[in-house]
């Protein structure tokens, strides 16, 4: 089964937005918030190009997607 991870954040309704949408397809994944965990953010950084925007959705280390219908949040890389 693929490994989903969702990168977002509290502060970004586009973050909420796609895990609603994720969890009524009944999607598994695994979410981390880059405010509030500094590993999480390292591995978006590595992941993704600036500016790092969220929601950012990964599926077996590859990013599918940034941001949810045309919209996002950008947040400092520090």
């Amino acid at each position: 089964m693929p490994s989903l991870e969702l990168y977002g954040t509290a502060s970004c309704p586009y973050t909420s937005e796609m895990r609603e949408w994720l969890e009524w397809k009944g999607t598994e994944f695994t979410e981390f918030d880059v405010d509030a965990d500094h590993d999480a953010r390292e591995r978006m950084r590595r992941l993704a190009q600036p500016p790092f925007t969220v929601p950012l959705l990964v599926e077996d280390g590859k990013v599918i997607q940034v941001g949810w219908q045309g919209h996002g949040c950008v947040v400092s890389a520090k």
